[in-house]
Order: structure tokens, then sequence, then C-alpha cells
């Protein structure tokens, strides 16, 4: 599980596709961000707190409004599993890393993809972008990979 950037909201994925969103302080479950076809493998809160970003086995990323709960877009283009996703410092592109040897950046306001980066020869497990000097810790949680 993960805390949101201000420590409000904890993150938490699961195999049945879906992920929630609760209160830190009540332990009430705020909203349920289902709308995947498999196993949640990470999610993460853009540096706002105000989106998440989810990465599924389904081969597809999914950006919600943390707020009203709400798919705002599906970042499909992947062939295989996706192992995770992170937004830039800014907010503004998300990354994904896939099964299928490739990470792909993609517009978090357009969910157009912008760049593939291929060369891996097997699974890309992990792509995270790093924090401007000074910034504070972004909120990431993603399952550990099994072999």
């Amino acid at each position: 599980a993960v805390f949101s950037p201000d420590g409000a909201r904890i993150l938490t994925t699961s195999n049945c596709g879906a992920s929630k969103l609760w209160s830190a302080s009540s332990g009430q479950c705020l909203r349920t961000l289902d709308g995947h076809d498999a196993w949640v493998r990470c999610a993460v809160f853009s540096p706002d707190g105000a989106q998440v970003a989810t990465a599924s086995d389904d081969g597809t990323a999914k950006l919600w409004s943390a707020d009203s709960g709400a798919c705002l877009r599906t970042l499909g283009g992947h062939s295989h599993f996706l192992r995770s996703a992170s937004f830039s410092p800014d907010g503004a592109q998300v990354v994904t890393a896939s099964d299928d040897g490739t990470a792909k950046l993609w517009s978090a306001d357009s969910g157009e993809c912008l760049n593939t980066l291929s060369g891996h020869r097997g699974s890309v497990v992990s792509a995270v972008s790093s924090p401007p000097p000074a910034a504070s810790f972004q909120g990431a949680l993603c399952r550990a990979t099994e072999f």
C-alpha cells in the first residue's frame, strides 16, 4: 500500500482487477477503481495527488480521477502484461513497463503514446521517473515480480 502525496489517502491493488482508495484517518474505502480485466500490478499517485495510474496484466494502464474514481483514459498498445507505471515529476507524462520488452511514454492529458523505448531482450519490469531535487517522494505501489 502507498500513501497519497498529502498523506490523507492510501492506495491498494489486488489480483481482482481493481484498486482501492482508502481514508488514512478512518480506514473507510473512498473509491474502488474497477475496470481492468486482470491483476493490477502497480498503482501510483500523480505528484499532485489528483490522478492515479494503474498498470495491469490485461496489457493496459488506466488513468483515474482520485476524487471521483472515474476512469479518465486507457493507455493501450503493449502486447503483454504491464509491470509498472510512473508519472513524470510534473505529472504531464506517464511511463509504463511491460513484459513485451518495451517501455512506453504517454501524454497524461491526451493518452497519446509519445515514444516506445525498446531494446531489452526480456521483460521491462520497472519504469520510474526521478523527482526534481528537493521534491517530495511520489507515492507508488508495485507488486513484486514473481519468477
